[in-house]
């Protein structure tokens, strides 16, 4: 995997107004392809946006992986900031917003995100919600591939993917109004 920069340029801080700068670097990682990977840090209060997008942007597309074996959660997944993912079967929704940034990571990753963050919620909640024990149970199940899970990126910009053989893409028509 070669990483070589291609831009840098001065941004300002969306936090505290400062000019900071921002790299863009290429980046070929092996059976994916080519993907621009951007960082931006204000030296002064400590914004940070980092991005990743494959350099090809295609159509709006649906990517499915079904991770049913051990081996699925080692699944290399690119998620663009404009991408959304859904777990249907642990009632997880996560949209991207504003401030959105984009990351490599694995299926496991994911699902270890995701549980950190309804561990947060639940802990953080008064009162506890009920179902947050059943919840976070089946989140470590699926993080350690005991309980089938259906992962679903959704982006308008075609460039998120998920490497993995079984993976299903779906292509979406996107009104424009």
């Amino acid at each position: 995997m070669s990483l070589r920069k291609v831009l840098e340029y001065e941004f300002e801080c969306p936090m505290c107004g400062s000019i900071s700068k921002c790299s863009e670097y290429l980046y070929n990682i092996p059976i994916v392809g080519e993907v621009i990977l951007t960082s931006c840090k204000c030296s002064e209060c400590g914004f940070k946006h980092i991005d990743v997008r494959l350099i090809e942007v295609g159509e709006p597309r649906k990517v499915v992986l079904k991770v049913s074996e051990l081996e699925d959660l080692n699944s290399l997944v690119i998620r663009s900031s404009t991408a959304s993912i859904a777990i249907p079967e642990l009632g997880v929704e996560v949209t991207p917003g504003p401030a959105s940034m984009g990351y490599i990571t694995t299926v496991e990753g994911i699902l270890l995100d995701v549980l950190d963050k309804t561990r947060f919620i639940c802990e953080s909640a008064h009162p506890k919600p009920m179902d947050c024990d059943h919840r976070m149970e089946l989140m470590e199940k699926a993080s350690r591939g005991e309980v089938p899970v259906t992962l679903i990126l959704v982006d308008p910009e075609g460039v998120s993917a998920i490497v993995n053989k079984k993976v299903l893409f779906e292509h979406l028509k996107i009104d424009q109004q």
